[in-house]
C-alpha cells in the first residue's frame, strides 16, 4: 500500500520527501500513520529498483532538499499494479482506497472496469464480521448494540459504495 501511494503521488508530480509524507498521511494517516522509518526505506527500495530518481535542489531557507521523480519504469510499474492488483488490494478497505486514489492513472477504461468489477464482486458476496457457524450474521440478529452498530455502519458504507460502483461502471 505504501509503495503504491508513493508511486501514485509521484506519478502526479515530483515531490520532496516531506511533501510526499504529508500527502500519504492525508490519504492513509488516519488509519496507519506513516513514520519516517517506514517511508524512507520504501523510497530507497523503489529508487534501487529504478522506479524513482532523487535530485538535490537548494532549499529556500534551510538545507538542500531531495526531490523525488518517477522514472518511466516507475510509471509502467504503477500502471501494472493498478491493472493487476493483488486480491488484498481489492478486499482490504484501506488498500482499496489507496488503489482507487490512483486508478485514474490507468488510461484504459476496460482495465479500470475490470478492477472495479472485482471490487463489486467482492462486495456482493454475503459477508459479516460475525458468524454463526458458516452463516454470516445480520445486524438485526444481534442483541449486542455495539456489534449491531458495526454491522449497520458496514452495511450503509457497502450500499453507498455499491451504488457508486454500479454508476461508475455504467459510465465507463
Amino acid at each position: 500500500m505504501l509503495e503504491l501511494a508513493i508511486l501514485g503521488f509521484l506519478y502526479d508530480a515530483p515531490l520532496h520527501g516531506y511533501e510526499l509524507r504529508k500527502r500519504i498521511a492525508a490519504l492513509t494517516g488516519h488509519v496507519k500513520p506513516i513514520a519516517e522509518s517506514t517511508l524512507y526505506p520504501a523510497i530507497k527500495r523503489l529508487e534501487k529498483a529504478g522506479l524513482l530518481e532523487r535530485a538535490t535542489e537548494p532549499g529556500s531557507v534551510a538545507a538542500p532538499r531531495h526531490v523525488l521523480t518517477l522514472t518511466e519504469d516507475g510509471r509502467r510499474d504503477l500502471r501494472r499494479r493498478l491493472a493487476e492488483p493483488v486480491q488484498r488490494d481489492i478486499t482490504d478497505e484501506n488498500r482499496w482506497f489507496t488503489l482507487l486514489a490512483f486508478l485514474r492513472h490507468l488510461d484504459d477504461a476496460a482495465a479500470q472496469t475490470a478492477v472495479l468489477r472485482r471490487r463489486l464482486a467482492f462486495l456482493e458476496e454475503p459477508a459479516s464480521f460475525f458468524y454463526e457457524g458458516d452463516r454470516p450474521l445480520r445486524a438485526e440478529e444481534l442483541d449486542d448494540p455495539f456489534r449491531r452498530g458495526i454491522l449497520t455502519i458496514a452495511r450503509a458504507t457497502s450500499q453507498a459504495e455499491l451504488t457508486w460502483l454500479r454508476a461508475t461502471l455504467a459510465s465507463l
